[in-house]
């Protein structure tokens, strides 16, 4: 259900000034809403191309990093954009799960600002081991540099200074520190004022069932960052339907060797009518609500209608469909990008009308 509020796509960032420890145990996210809320919460997606990183600014300026991009990079498109925007603190560091196109960049950050900034004051990890060298870096700068590390699981709630705003971890379910780091990797939920908002990583079709068993119409929120850079393993319809999001953020290349975001979920983002953002296409794109009022802002002006996304995806992957995205699209029974399966039908652009 939609709330008649109005949403403003503008291009061009904002820029802001930036500025942890027990975990708040909560077993409902819906329960008790913070209700004196004043200024702004930012939500920064950083284009960091095949790869994650989400910037969360409360109005006290306490923040929230949600993974850190891709290990070729080694933080540094993360950093230049901390930096382009004066922060030189993350108050709270999210480790979705230990992939790393996820983690790639929390070595370098950490070493960041630890030495040149104002430090880490913590870490949340889902528990989850991925013995990777990349993942091995990161345990090893937390060490070196003693920043505080937790193991979080659904029910926490994030102890964060700035009481107008609640960050509840809905996934890995508690006591499951084994298996599929996707499937038990963290998600977040953000609620401000009227204004929610979800982030799940790379959960995949299974977590995303177990979310809806468990949450139900709770999982809904005003904005979703698109599960798997908008891979068709995630945002699947049952689980779409309950979140029924008026916004929808894509993090992925515009290149994307894997043909992200998948054409599957495009379509399903097009036939809810759902504004839809592509780093790959608008670049950094900015969340700003009031907790009733929300605004977009994006670097580059672009089509927020899917089936136009869609089609722009086509234009520009029908010749760099790898082997690997071409196998996907086999699986599902799909053609690939050139096969001029290109048209959503009843797709059309939308205002978003909305905080919940």
């Amino acid at each position: 259900m939609r709330r008649e509020l109005l949403v403003v796509a503008v291009a061009g960032l904002l820029v802001f000034a930036g500025c942890s420890s027990a975990i708040d145990g909560s077993d409902d996210p819906e329960q008790e809403r913070p209700v004196d809320v004043s200024g702004s919460l930012e939500v920064h997606h950083i284009d960091v191309g095949q790869a994650d990183s989400t910037l969360v600014v409360t109005p006290s300026n306490e923040t929230i990093l949600i993974d850190t991009g891709d290990y070729r990079d080694d933080g540094q498109d993360v950093i230049d954009y901390l930096e382009t925007h004066d922060v030189d603190r993350i108050d709270h560091l999210i480790t979705t799960h230990g992939h790393a196109d996820h983690i790639g960049g929390h070595p370098a950050i950490i070493e960041h600002l630890e030495e040149a900034g104002d430090g880490v004051g913590a870490i949340y990890d889902s528990g989850v081991p991925h013995p990777t060298a990349t993942y091995e870096r990161y345990l090893d700068a937390v060490e070196r540099y003693n920043v505080s590390f937790y193991e979080v699981a659904a029910g926490d709630r994030l102890p964060l200074a700035d009481d107008s705003l609640e960050a509840t971890v809905l996934n890995p379910p508690d006591g499951d520190t084994s298996g599929d780091v996707d499937t038990n990797g963290i998600v977040l939920s953000l609620a401000f004022g009227d204004f929610s908002y979800l982030t799940t990583g790379d959960l995949d079709a299974s977590g995303e069932r177990r979310l809806v068993e468990a949450y139900g119409d709770d999982l809904a929120a005003d904005a979703y960052q698109a599960g798997h850079h908008g891979s068709s393993t995630s945002s699947n319809a049952p689980f779409l339907d309950r979140v029924d999001p008026d916004i929808a953020v894509v993090s992925s290349p515009l290149d994307s060797g894997y043909g992200h975001p998948h054409d599957e979920v495009l379509a399903a983002f097009a036939s809810r009518g759902i504004e839809t953002y592509w780093t790959g296409v608008h670049g950094d794109i900015v969340v700003t609500t009031t907790g009733t009022a929300v605004s977009v802002e994006t670097e580059r002006n672009a089509s927020t209608d899917p089936a136009t996304l869609l089609e722009r995806k086509h234009a520009v992957q029908s010749a760099l469909v790898s082997p690997l995205a071409a196998s996907v699209y086999a699986e599902r029974g799909l053609l690939p990008p050139d096969s001029g399966q290109a048209s959503v039908a009843g797709a059309v652009a939308h205002t978003v009308e909305g905080a919940r």
